[in-house]
Order: C-alpha cells, then sequence, then structure tokens
C-alpha cells in the first residue's frame, strides 16, 4: 500500500505540473474579461478530484476480476450518463429515464455482441473503458436526439396535428422529425469516423502509442472503437426516439398540449 501511494504521488508530478496551462488560460480569461476563471479553476479541481479517486476505483476493481463490480461500474455510468442526457432535454417528460434506458439498450447490446465475437474478453481491464467510451457518446447523441425531436414536433406542431386529424398515427405524424433529430445527433459521430487520423488522432490511439505500442497495433484498436461508437450510439439514439413518443402524444392520438408549452 505504501509502495502505491508512493507511485502515485510520484505520478501526479507531471499532471501538476501541466496546470500550468490551466493558469495560461485563466490569466486569458480575465484579461479578456470573460469571467470564466473560477469556473476554469473549479473544472480541474473537480476533474482532478474525480479522476484521483476513480483511478483508485478501477485499481480496486481490476484486481478482484469479478464480474458484480464490472456491472456495478457499468450500472453506474450509465446511471449518471442518463441523469445528464437528461438534462439536455429536460422538456421531455421522465427525460432521465428514457435517456437511460436507451443508453443502457444502446451499449449493452453493442457490448454483448463485443465479447460474444471475441473482439474483446469479458474482463474489467477491458470491458469498463471500453463501456466508459460507449456510454459517453450515447449520452451526448440520446441527449440531443430527445432535445431536437420535442423541438422540431414544437415548432411544426400544427402540421403534426394536421396530419394527425388525417388518421396519421404518430409515428407517421412525426416522422420527419424523427429522421432530422437521429440525423442531427448522428452526424458528428459520423464526421468524427470520416476524418479520424486524418486531423486527429483519439485518445483510445494516442494513449496505446504513448504506452509503448506499436502504431499498427493502436489503428487496430482505434477502428473497433469507431465502429463501436457509431453502433451504440445509433442503437441508442434510435430507442430514445421510441420511448420518447408516447409522453408526446395522448391515447387520443393528439399532441399533449403540456409537453409543448413555450418555455
Amino acid at each position: 500500500m505504501d509502495t502505491m501511494w508512493r507511485d502515485f504521488l510520484k505520478g501526479m508530478l507531471k499532471p501538476v505540473a501541466a496546470t500550468t496551462v490551466v493558469l495560461m488560460a485563466v490569466v486569458l480569461s480575465y484579461f479578456q474579461k470573460l469571467g470564466l476563471e473560477g469556473e476554469m479553476v473549479y473544472a480541474i479541481l473537480r476533474a482532478f478530484l474525480q479522476l484521483s479517486v476513480i483511478g483508485f476505483v478501477l485499481q480496486f476493481i481490476f484486481t478482484q476480476e469479478n464480474a458484480g463490480w464490472i456491472m456495478a461500474a457499468y450500472l453506474f455510468m450509465v446511471s449518471v450518463a442518463g441523469y445528464t442526457a437528461g438534462q439536455r432535454a429536460k422538456h421531455v417528460p421522465h427525460g432521465k429515464y428514457v435517456a437511460g434506458a436507451s443508453i443502457l439498450a444502446g451499449t449493452a447490446i453493442t457490448m454483448f455482441l463485443l465479447v460474444l465475437l471475441n473482439v474483446f474478453p469479458f474482463t474489467p481491464r477491458y470491458i469498463i473503458p471500453v463501456a466508459g467510451m460507449m456510454v459517453g457518446n450515447a449520452m451526448t447523441v440520446t441527449g440531443v436526439t430527445m432535445k431536437r425531436l420535442r423541438d422540431d414536433i414544437k415548432i411544426q406542431k400544427n402540421l403534426v396535428e394536421t396530419a394527425l386529424a388525417l388518421g396519421a398515427t404518430p409515428r407517421q405524424a412525426t416522422i420527419q422529425q424523427v429522421r432530422r433529430a437521429l440525423i442531427l445527433a448522428l452526424s458528428p459521430v459520423l464526421d468524427n469516423a470520416k476524418t479520424v487520423g486524418l486531423i486527429s488522432l483519439p485518445g483510445a490511439m494516442t494513449g496505446l502509442i504513448m504506452g509503448g505500442a506499436s502504431p499498427l497495433e493502436a489503428i487496430q484498436l482505434q477502428i473497433v472503437v469507431m465502429n463501436m461508437l457509431i453502433g451504440a450510439s445509433t442503437v441508442s439514439s434510435i430507442m430514445s426516439t421510441y420511448l420518447s413518443w408516447p409522453a408526446f402524444f395522448t391515447k387520443a392520438y393528439q399532441l399533449e398540449t403540456v409537453v409543448f408549452v413555450a418555455e
């Protein structure tokens, strides 16, 4: 234990030294009168604390090699992601639960396929980092999808109500809004996949290279990562539209007025 603490404190010298660039940002914010100095300091201190705690937690989980700890860590990430995505789409009824269920579905299906195909072994060292990447991307995409879908239906409320009056089902009446929401949410993920390696080296690839792996090994993992992010994000975003629909309409196939009142 003493050795672990000594290694940890010694290893933190470089991260502490790297805070110099944050101080530079704080100074620039002050002179530009942006008013972001306090938020910058708070953000870096919070990140420092969170990552330190998570580091010790992961160190413990990795030494246990227990499936229960893997699932506990995964469900915790999904819960936090669902809450965060729900906050983005706060005007969608039960948004946090919808987001959480959508993220869980998308990432669990993708993870199951990866393990089934033996792309990753079901061990904490692989599953937890991979799940974290998928959950993070699914969180962003799901939040954007839900918010955009609700906003589009509100903007085009008259068109939707006209379609409903002519006998369309809620799905038929809002299919264009759903498509736009999905395209908008998934476009950044797809654009990132198109430009990966040309504009920047992604985190997983960079980490492997800095850790001593060959660039060829690094690109193999990065290809897997991009594939799984697209898969998980797509399933999660589509699932969120299906789970959001019931809250937008009454049982009589009318728009739920309270959902679309002005903010």
